[in-house]
């Protein structure tokens, strides 16, 4: 076989498998999107950390990330312990951590949500990588955590929990 047909074939090969990885991937979507993926897919498991005070809450998250690491603080310096000693995929945090927080008019920045914020936003070398949300239903104490985030530099999003089934199903499907 002449040296241009087998550089023709390998060409063709090429064209061939980008069309077939296009398609699969196509597929794959839309079987996430209409929730018909298969529950084990290959995705290796993600590293999660989430302050929350409320048990109902904690709950959810260990049922919605079976399989995945979660690491969870209700607590303002075990948190930035946490983060400081490991290395997580997505940063999950509330505002209010206490009884006392909900519907307060005065805030109370050491022991809450925000305190974290001001923690990873001072530290921009700490958990560079992380997915951030915020899911507070102080939307807003949730706000002004999304803000000094972003103030530093980083990406940051205020998810409230009602809506977080829905943005995590996009970034992590099951």
């Amino acid at each position: 076989m002449p040296a241009e047909s087998i550089q023709t074939c390998i060409l063709i090969e090429g064209w061939v498998n980008n069309a077939l990885s296009n398609i699969m991937n196509f597929i794959q979507r839309l079987l996430n999107r209409f929730g018909l993926a298969n529950a084990h897919a290959d995705r290796h498991p993600i590293r999660i950390f989430l302050l929350e005070d409320d048990e109902r809450r904690c709950e959810w998250f260990a049922r919605r990330f079976k399989g995945d690491e979660l690491d969870v603080s209700c607590e303002v310096e075990q948190a930035k312990e946490l983060l400081e000693t490991r290395t997580y995929d997505s940063i999950f945090l509330d505002h209010d951590l206490m009884p006392e927080h909900y519907g307060a008019t005065e805030s109370d920045d050491e022991r809450t949500g925000y305190a974290i914020a001001a923690f990873l936003a001072s530290r921009p070398d700490l958990q560079r990588a992380a997915t951030i949300m915020v899911h507070s239903f102080n939307a807003d104490g949730a706000m002004r955590m999304v803000e000094e985030l972003r103030g530093a530099g980083r990406h940051a999003e205020y998810i409230p929990f009602h809506f977080l089934e829905d943005r995590i199903r996009n970034f992590w499907p099951r």
